[in-house]
């Protein structure tokens, strides 16, 4: 789903956000922790939790902010890369899943993830109605966004023939990060609901630091944050 459409915001609650009183943001390093507090402005529905880069370090980070306080919705939130033809550098993606997508093991055959394996699933699922929702207010205001499947990966692919791996066996792959699928096995465990929300400074593939828009991710995330702050009730 992608639209980049200026519409003004409804100003009406999320239907599925109307009983959350408290939600914890989680990213992975202090600067995109600025941006989403800068969005969220003085508002104290919103702890913002620097997590740490990577599954484990995000997943036990969540787990302990979530066995501390009660929460009712967590959403992991940062920048990250956009699969080709998915979402534009400078855009929004929200998560429809998040996927493990380099846990499982390397066979002659190629690579047979952990649900092939038969250890359990790689693929945690958000709320269809509530990322759709958020979705579409991100849309009425005026952001451009994508909805898809967003991808946890353990090394930042670096190259096209890995890209285009991973987007056959996981066809959809709109965004890649390195957090979300551990932040999403804590707030499963904790029967919490969860989303990712991406914004997008590179594209998924060779590394070219020098093409990267980090300040303008950052500046989308930090609005992607108004957006939320002003949907829940």
């Amino acid at each position: 789903m992608k639209n980049d459409a200026t519409r003004k915001t409804s100003g009406a609650p999320l239907d599925h956000l109307t009983a959350i009183k408290r939600a914890l943001i989680v990213t992975s390093v202090s600067a995109e922790a600025d941006a989403v507090r800068r969005g969220l402005g003085d508002s104290q529905r919103f702890d913002v939790l620097v997590g740490g880069v990577g599954l484990a370090a995000a997943a036990a980070s969540t787990a302990t902010a979530l066995t501390s306080a009660p929460y009712d919705l967590v959403v992991c939130a940062g920048i990250g890369g956009a699969f080709a033809g998915k979402a534009e550098v400078g855009s929004l993606v929200v998560a429809s899943e998040i996927v493990a997508a380099d846990l499982g093991a390397e066979t002659p055959e190629g690579f047979c993830s952990l649900d092939k394996l038969g250890f359990g699933s790689t693929r945690i699922p958000v709320d269809a109605k509530l990322a759709s929702r958020v979705t579409e207010e991100l849309i009425r205001a005026g952001l451009p966004v994508s909805l898809g499947p967003v991808l946890s990966v353990s090394t930042v692919t670096g190259t096209a023939a890995t890209a285009d791996q991973l987007s056959t066996r996981i066809p959809g792959a709109t965004a890649e990060a390195m957090e979300g699928y551990g932040v999403a096995v804590a707030a499963q465990a904790q029967g919490v609901p969860v989303l990712e929300i991406r914004a997008i400074s590179n594209p998924v593939g060779p590394r070219d630091r020098t093409s990267w828009r980090i300040k303008e991710a950052l500046s989308m995330l930090e609005a992607a944050s108004s957006v939320l702050l002003e949907e829940l009730p």
